[in-house]
């Protein structure tokens, strides 16, 4: 088992008190949820993935303030449980943490249906992957082998009511919600007073994962990139702690390196394709581009990739080059080409 960072408190402008717990979401892959006490009732900011030992954890974790901290607090107090994003390493602990809470339950209304309607989420949206991969050029055996990895880790989970829609301008108790889609469609920062709760959206060394918003709308690279621009414009962020990754210091600047980041990919891409002197499938510029990656990786190399390309389509700089066989099939593989 991984061993787990420690424990860290974080004291916003506010008078908050903000308690970072490490949790193992997957074999070897950390996320962070967030205890905020003083900030109206004692609320926790996601719940893990409730995967192998991450629900002891959390519990551990929870219990921890009180033994290692001393804070007059335990599980039970808990009143308010926020989601930042539907991704279930954020969410996939939430039937087992309102087992030990009975706490309400927020998430943004765009990500609701994610929660409520659970089952139905997995159907349309591994349908939605299946076509996604059919147009990538993926082949079937492939195909069939990441649709199997992707529903597997999701089995676990069951639909729950919500209770709190975290929306823009509809402050909470001194946290204040900032929509920011693209990595996910309903995902929200939230700002306890000079601190911001990054979840996804920024993070310390790694430039989000995209995925194109062909598969789920209101995320793709292009609502990505606008809500980095939106993020810019709060002010007064000392730290921003993120999903994962280390606290975030130097949070304008971060935001420039992963705009950068998302460009020098882009202009890969672009290159990809001019050198190779034919149009090419998502799945040919993903191996070119990824060459080494091994089981799921693949299908978050594929995704990454494909929300390039499909903002690069978007903005004209690629067209599609086999459009009879578009016209003529029912779904085949799509051929980009340079426009």
């Amino acid at each position: 088992m991984t061993r787990l960072p420690t424990i860290e408190r974080f004291d916003s402008s506010n008078g908050a008190r903000i308690y970072r717990i490490p949790l193992e979401a997957f074999p070897e892959f950390i996320v962070y949820c967030y205890v905020v006490l003083d900030a109206g009732p004692p609320t926790l900011i996601d719940v893990g993935s409730g995967f192998g030992n991450c629900n002891e954890q959390l519990l551990s974790g929870l219990e921890a303030l009180h033994d290692q901290f001393g804070e007059p607090f335990l599980p039970m107090h808990i009143e308010r449980i926020l989601i930042t994003h539907g991704h279930i390493d954020h969410f996939g602990g939430i039937g087992f943490a309102r087992e030990h809470t009975q706490a309400k339950i927020g998430i943004h209304p765009l990500d609701r249906r994610v929660l409520t309607a659970y089952e139905e989420r997995v159907v349309i949206a591994s349908k939605e992957l299946r076509i996604f991969l059919e147009r990538a050029g993926v082949d079937e055996a492939l195909r069939q082998e990441l649709l199997d990895m992707y529903t597997f880790a999701k089995q676990h989970v069951n639909s729950v009511p919500v209770d709190i829609k975290l929306e823009e301008y509809k402050p909470l108790d001194g946290m204040e919600f900032i929509h920011t889609p693209g990595h996910c469609s309903g995902q929200v920062c939230i700002k306890i007073g000079d601190i911001l709760i990054s979840a996804d959206h920024i993070l310390a060394r790694i430039t989000p994962h995209q995925a194109p918003e062909s598969i789920t709308h209101y995320t793709g690279l292009g609502h990505y990139l606008d809500s980095l621009y939106k993020i810019a414009r709060v002010e007064g962020v000392r730290v921003a702690l993120g999903g994962h990754e280390a606290p975030v210091y130097n949070f304008y600047e971060r935001i420039i390196e992963i705009r950068a980041s998302h460009q020098r990919k882009l202009n890969h891409i672009l290159d990809l394709i001019d050198r190779s002197g034919a149009p090419c499938t998502i799945e040919q510029i993903s191996a070119a581009m990824y060459p080494d990656k091994q089981g799921y990786d693949i299908l978050l190399a594929l995704e990454e990739v494909g929300a390039h390309i499909e903002y690069l389509y978007q903005h004209g700089q690629l067209a599609i080059s086999n459009l009879e066989q578009v016209e003529q099939e029912v779904n085949p593989p799509l051929y980009y080409g340079i426009a």
